[in-house]
């Protein structure tokens, strides 16, 4: 592919996904620039809201909080992430995002490598019900 040809997603350009909780938009995928290795999304959190634990079969997430802090369940232990922090969640480590904090938090997300086929790619272990408090709060 050469330069002329390297598309340039915004973020307005994505639909939001809020199933899972928060504001999921992923920018760089397969469908979106035709990637082969992997997808790069950003989350958008806000106070009291979570995304649902779930976990990867075959992909290592990177996350990256940018704006706000967020409290990361991995395998059910608390982990503070704050701004300016990232950390990487091993393949098939359950995981969960609060923001347990009183600002928006924004991360950026990138999954690598990429599942056989996407439905293999993420496993809900619970459903997103609108409040921290349901799975566990601080």
């Amino acid at each position: 592919m050469s330069a002329q040809h390297v598309p340039v997603v915004s973020l307005g350009d994505v639909a939001p996904d809020r199933r899972r909780g928060g504001e999921l938009r992923t920018l760089l995928s397969p469908k979106s620039v035709g990637s082969t290795s992997g997808f790069l999304g950003v989350a958008g959190i806000q106070p009291g809201d979570y995304v649902a634990e779930h976990y990867h079969p075959y992909s290592e997430e990177f996350v990256f909080v940018v704006e706000g802090s967020l409290v990361v369940d991995l395998d059910g232990t608390p982990r503070e992430l704050r701004a300016d922090q990232g950390l990487m969640v091993p393949i098939g480590v359950r995981h969960r995002f609060r923001n347990v904090g009183l600002v928006p938090a924004r991360v950026v997300f990138h999954l690598s490598p990429l599942a056989p086929r996407p439905e293999l790619g993420h496993v809900d272990t619970e459903t997103h019900t609108g409040s921290t408090s349901a799975v566990g709060g601080e």
